[in-house]
């Protein structure tokens, strides 16, 4: 059998636009992944659907998979003609031990590439507002491991070498060993009013900072209860982050949410929300399985005067379709609607003149276009719609690799808000909940509960979830609005 290829691949600091192009693509190629505790588990979502999925997550104490099995595991994964991925965090090469994976690979022959990362020994001070070099602060930048092999753990270093040649200084992992690190710098001849910052979850929405000197930053810690994951810079050069603090002034800052889905794709709300600086976990994860082509409904496509499409997902599957089955697109003589918001939107992306469901009067000869949920719904379609037809697209399953993932995100997360972006999203998340192993009443405790509409804040009272808040109108300016209005008082 051929032999596969694998890609030892940097998944940059925690923000997903950060991982570099040739990353994506690799990911994007992947038959397997294997991913660790720091890449940001959203990046697996541009896998392929049937990529295998392990984990190699490490904690203090605590090693999921250890470095040999790890090795062993490209290895055989490699050598079933695979295309593999070890996706690790920041740069593979900064103690990412790519050195060892990469020779266990050589040593059999096998194929790889080393796809470098953005370290977080420089993001994560660059997101705190911190470059590590500057004219009149520093020029020589050093990236200092915390811990070492030894049985205490505690790195042997030049220390006198760091204090003396080295103007800023980057320790990974540094909070265990933080009173040993302080002590050896000062003890070498660094001042003691020398600035520290220690950046946790840099470049994450969670991002937290903490700010000393070599003398206080100790005790502060402490008592703030400070862990890793952390950046531990230290130099003068810490003392502009006033000015240059660019991060944290986004509007949603520090804010953590999760984003009920409904659909098989990273939702457009999500990505706006992280892009005004939130972290954002949508749950749960779907996954989407073509239906049988319905090819009596293809056959008669010309024949309906009316198309519903309820979701941006089925208006996209169903001209693939049409392009599949080589049918012409001007057979379609109906008048389209969308079924919400985004449908419309999707259908107008397209070309087409379109209206929503709401605005349909006469409905005879009407097809409806979805996903298996047509089927669920259908009473209430007919109900509403009279006589129709079901064109289903796809079957939308949970998605059970994603399982264990999310239940990890939700247990390093500290959730503060769910926005529920339509009535079909509370009661998804209502009812697949349990398959995580939690209830919805459970999950939401102490959450601020956020409604795009009337209709969505109904469902959610029909489920017993008692809603918070509600955008004035269902757009995602109005739910940033809202949702910086919902949150005014905690960043004051």
């Amino acid at each position: 059998m051929k032999k596969g290829k694998v890609f030892l691949v940097g998944a940059g600091p925690g923000d997903i636009g950060l991982i570099t192009v040739r990353g994506l693509e690799a990911i994007k190629l992947a038959e397997v992944i294997l991913y660790d505790r720091l890449a940001n588990p959203k990046l697996l979502e541009f896998a392929p659907l049937d990529c295998e999925l392990i984990y190699c997550g490490k904690l203090p104490h605590c090693h999921a998979l250890r470095q040999d099995k790890i090795n062993d595991l490209l290895v055989e994964k490699a050598l079933e003609g695979k295309i593999v991925v070890r996706l690790k965090g920041g740069d593979p090469s900064v103690f990412g031990r790519v050195g060892e994976e990469a020779a266990a690979l050589a040593e059999h022959d096998i194929s790889f590439e080393i796809v470098p990362g953005i370290t977080s020994g420089i993001a994560a001070p660059l997101y705190a507002g911190i470059p590590v070099t500057h004219r009149e602060y520093g020029g020589s930048f050093a990236i200092v491991t915390a811990h070492d092999k030894s049985k205490e753990g505690k790195p042997s270093i030049d220390w006198e070498g760091l204090v003396n040649g080295i103007d800023t200084i980057s320790f990974y992992m540094g909070v265990a060993n933080l009173p040993f690190i302080c002590e050896s710098l000062i003890k070498h001849g660094k001042p003691s009013s020398t600035p520290v910052i220690l950046v946790q979850w840099g470049t994450f929405g969670r991002q937290k900072i903490l700010e000393g000197t070599l003398e206080t930053i100790v005790q502060k810690a402490q008592f703030e209860k400070f862990e890793n994951p952390a950046i531990t810079l230290i130099g003068d050069i810490v003392s502009i982050r006033g000015k240059l603090n660019w991060f944290e002034k986004k509007p949603l800052f520090g804010r953590q949410i999760l984003l009920a889905r409904t659909g098989t794709e990273i939702s457009e709300i999500a990505k706006e929300l992280t892009e005004q600086g939130a972290d954002v976990i949508e749950f749960p994860k779907w996954k989407k399985v073509s239906a049988p082509v319905d090819m009596t409904v293809m056959r008669n496509i010309h024949m309906y005067e009316k198309i519903l499409f309820t979701s941006p997902e089925s208006v996209t599957d169903f001209f693939t379709t049409l392009a599949e089955q080589e049918i012409d697109i001007r057979n379609v003589k109906a008048k389209l609607f969308g079924g919400s918001t985004k449908s419309t939107r999707e259908l107008k992306k397209r070309g087409f003149v379109v209206d929503v469901a709401d605005k349909m009067t006469d409905c005879k000869k009407l097809l409806i276009v979805g996903d298996d949920q047509l089927q669920k719904h259908n009473t209430e379609y007919t109900a509403q719609y009279g006589v129709h037809d079901l064109f289903i697209t796809s079957f939308k399953q949970i998605d059970e690799q994603f399982i264990p993932i999310l239940q990890r995100m939700l247990d390093e997360a500290a959730l503060d808000t769910v926005v529920f972006p339509s009535s079909a999203a509370v009661q998804a998340f209502v009812e697949q909940a349990p398959v995580y192993g939690i209830t919805a009443e459970r999950m939401l405790r102490n959450l601020k509960i956020v409604c795009m509409g009337k209709k969505t804040w109904a469902a959610a009272e029909t489920f017993g979830l008692n809603p918070d808040d509600m955008p004035e109108n269902p757009t995602r300016q109005a739910l940033i609005e809202c949702l910086q209005k919902t949150f005014i008082s905690t960043r004051l």
